[in-house]
């Protein structure tokens, strides 16, 4: 299994969710959705999504081994590094832009 494409949507920090993930699995199938957790020690986690059906959580997919999950992961978190350092340095260049651009008092 290869995961052949991701796109990671970063949005605004709520109850240690920061992003969504979606994904391309052998060029055939895509999966939409998932959602991204930061743990306390600052890993990541993943959440597969979920429909309820008569008052009941039904999962709409979830990898069914710890092999698939593991490709998942890695392929996901790798992606979370690159995106998340980069939003960080580009936040920071901008408020160090900001304060260097000040008029002196």
């Amino acid at each position: 299994m290869v995961i052949t494409e991701i796109n990671i949507v970063p949005i605004k920090p709520k109850d240690g969710l920061i992003g969504f993930a979606n994904i391309v699995v052998d060029g055939n199938l895509r999966l939409n959705s998932i959602a991204i957790y930061t743990r306390p020690d600052g890993t990541y986690r993943l959440l597969y999504p979920t429909k309820l059906a008569g008052g009941k959580a039904l999962n709409v997919y979830h990898p069914i081994n710890r092999t698939a999950s593991n490709v998942i992961e890695q392929a996901i978190f790798e992606k979370c590094e690159e995106v998340f350092e980069r939003s960080n340095n580009d936040r920071y260049y901008q408020i160090q832009h900001r304060a260097n651009d000040a008029p002196e008092a």
